[in-house]
């Protein structure tokens, strides 16, 4: 009884084995012409290397509609008018100055919280000081990312023209 489910196991692993390996053989040769990948050289074309080795695989990038490729080369739209742009402007202005208040504000909190490297300690660091030591490195590096933000923000205003 057991040859025979014997007999039928070997048989489906040979015929996924005959499978596998005609999957293996179905790419063929593979041609490279110029930027094109094709599996048959047509008479006339020159410049068609055979590639050896590897199965070859090609995903084409979808085409872009004009209003993409336009946005991407910034020739999107039309040109603004130069009080339009102005506006534009006045508006950046405003919420790059905005971000800037906020950032100073939350300085301010972050410097007495900090309390020149001595912040006062809290709950369980008391019993943990370890947890105290982390805290206060947290304040430092949150104090000099603050910082780097504000510059950044300052950059950004200089880079505008100013508003009148």
């Amino acid at each position: 009884m057991k040859k025979p489910l014997l007999m039928s196991l070997a048989a489906t692993l040979f015929v996924a084995g005959l499978t596998v390996a005609d999957l293996a053989q179905a790419q063929g040769r593979i041609y490279r012409c110029g930027n094109e990948y094709t599996n048959t050289v047509q008479p006339g074309q020159k410049g068609c290397k055979l590639l050896e080795g590897g199965n070859v695989t090609v995903v084409q990038r979808p085409r872009a509609t004009e209003s993409v490729r336009l946005a991407s080369a910034g020739q999107a739209g039309t040109r603004v008018d130069g009080e339009q742009q102005r506006q534009r402007d006045v508006g950046a202005r405003q919420i790059l100055e905005a971000e800037l208040r906020k950032a100073e504000a939350r300085q301010t909190e972050l410097l007495q919280e900090y309390n020149n490297g001595e912040p006062e300690k809290m709950g369980p660091e008391f019993r943990n000081h370890q947890k105290y030591l982390d805290r206060v490195s947290e304040l430092k590096a949150s104090i000099e990312r603050n910082e780097n933000d504000q510059a950044g923000l300052r950059r950004e205003l200089d880079r505008l023209p100013e508003s009148k």
